[in-house]
């Protein structure tokens, strides 16, 4: 049985404009200008005068601007009094934007980047098998086996699935004997430890490259092929006990060990993808003042074109306003918002930054005046979210991925975000205090015996830092810290 009723729904619904604000929010510096020109490409209506070279042709639509005759005269009176053409005729000439948040960076945009020319690891690895004299087959082959190799240098794809890829792709019946001898080939290129398929295979491949008659080597190719795990581990007494060595000559293979490469793929820094960060805004101190500028690259100089106001300004004052000639006003006028839409969005997303990071410089004025951590104070999202009066999620969005550079380094908004913690005489401190101090007891501990957690806790609690042994745990993993066995050194 079907009922009918009533009922209310409160819905919160974002603007286009709102939308577009957000997403430009969320968008980088170093990516801000590609968004740009997207946006140039896709709306003829919208100009970057810095890139114009000439003088802006009058119109690029002559044939649409000979008069209103031109059009035929329709049957039906089409009201055009929904278009305000005042809202289209402003100068444009002057960015109010673009000059007000200048900070001098007009020297950026003419440093040129040389870029280094060299070969990809993967390029390296082709280059040594074209050297080689193969039949074509073991060429197809190898080529495959290089296409299969992980950034890093390793083979972890099966020969199984390579051989299937060459019979299905290639139509090149191999066994798997085929493949293997291959690998082995190419296991001998530079750089070493290459087509190795684990860690073992990687160490041993590259001590099996230096002096075979060398007692420590030998050793050493003991360890990775049989005691691996322990080394890994750091059980140091297990390896004396079951290889009959003393400390200093442990030492000694331990460290020719640790001199091998983990991951020979990355010898080559071509493969390792990195993004380039710029930075959004710059902290200068002058002589304890802190200066605060935008990075000039968020403040493009876009104007509205001049031609498609003119040309709505033709349209709107058309005497014959037929179905034909509505649809080309229409047109304009949707451009022309968008490219409106898109300028003031740019506006305020330079004000929104600029607000949010005033309020983070302030807040952590002490920290951004000497550097010291230890100077930083507590702060999360909604305390910057109340000073500037907007949304956590507004100053969430700018914290996550905008950077600021300062006189000792360039970091990510987020960084300077953190935890309360009490100390014994009530005082709220940082977090980033402590981790700090856990930084200095580890880097100053003897390696022979490091700290563990308990022994670190206990030091915390001596200063005042009332804090469980799993919060320092927790603290020293979020430093990519190893516990205290795997520090341990000989």
């Amino acid at each position: 049985m079907l009922k009918q009723h009533l009922q209310q729904k409160l819905l919160q619904k974002l603007s286009p404009q709102q939308i577009q604000f957000i997403k430009l929010l969320q968008v980088p510096t170093v990516a801000l200008d590609t968004r740009v020109k997207e946006e140039l490409e896709e709306n003829p209506a919208l100009e970057d005068p810095s890139l114009m070279t000439q003088d802006e042709p009058k119109s690029e639509y002559d044939d649409l601007n000979d008069g209103p005759d031109d059009y035929e005269q329709s049957s039906e009176d089409t009201s055009m009094d929904e278009f305000n053409v005042d809202d289209y005729l402003q100068d444009d000439s002057t960015n109010d934007y673009s000059t007000n948040y200048n900070n001098g960076d007009d020297d950026e945009e003419k440093k040129e980047t040389p870029i280094a020319i060299e070969s990809t690891f993967f390029e390296s690895l082709q280059e040594q098998l074209d050297l080689i004299p193969l039949s074509d087959q073991d060429f197809i082959i190898g080529k495959q086996i290089i296409g299969s190799l992980d950034d890093d240098g390793y083979l972890r794809r099966p020969l199984g699935s390579m051989i299937d890829d060459l019979a299905f792709s290639q139509n090149v019946m191999v066994e798997e004997e085929d493949v293997l001898e291959m690998l082995k080939l190419i296991q001998s290129f530079d750089p070493p430890g290459i087509g190795a398929r684990d860690l073992k295979e990687c160490l041993l491949i590259q001590l099996k490259r230096k002096d075979p008659g060398n007692p420590i080597i030998i050793k050493a190719m003991n360890v990775v092929e049989n005691y691996l795990d322990e080394f890994t581990r750091k059980h140091y007494d297990k390896l004396e006990k079951s290889l009959g060595l003393d400390s200093e000559e442990l030492k000694e293979v331990v460290n020719e060990i640790l001199r091998l490469n983990p991951k020979p793929g990355d010898a080559n820094q071509v493969t390792t993808k990195q993004m380039q960060i710029i930075p959004d805004f710059h902290i200068s101190n002058n002589d304890g003042i802190l200066i605060l500028t935008l990075n000039s690259k968020n403040a493009p100089e876009l104007k509205v074109s001049r031609s498609y106001q003119e040309m709505f300004e033709h349209y709107d004052k058309a005497s014959s306003k037929d179905k034909k000639l509505k649809e080309a006003v229409q047109f304009v006028k949707q451009k022309l918002d968008s490219a409106r839409w898109f300028i003031d969005a740019i506006k305020q997303r330079q004000q929104t930054l600029l607000k949010t990071m005033n309020a983070i410089m302030h807040y952590q004025y002490e920290y951004f005046l000497t550097a010291d951590e230890r100077k930083m104070r507590p702060m999360i999202l909604k305390d910057i979210a109340d000073k500037i009066d907007m949304d956590i999620s507004t100053v969430s969005r700018v914290a996550n991925s905008k950077y600021v550079q300062t006189e000792f380094g360039t970091f990510l908004l987020k960084s300077f975000f953190s935890e309360a913690i009490q100390t014994e005489n009530g005082e709220e401190v940082s977090n980033k205090e402590v981790k700090k101090i856990l930084e200095d007891c580890i880097g100053n501990e003897d390696k022979r015996k490091p700290l563990a957690d308990e022994k670190l806790t206990e030091i915390l609690k001596e200063r005042g830092y009332n804090i469980a042994r799993r919060t320092v745990a927790k603290y020293r993993e979020q430093m990519n810290i190893p516990v205290a066995r795997l520090r341990k050194e000989l």
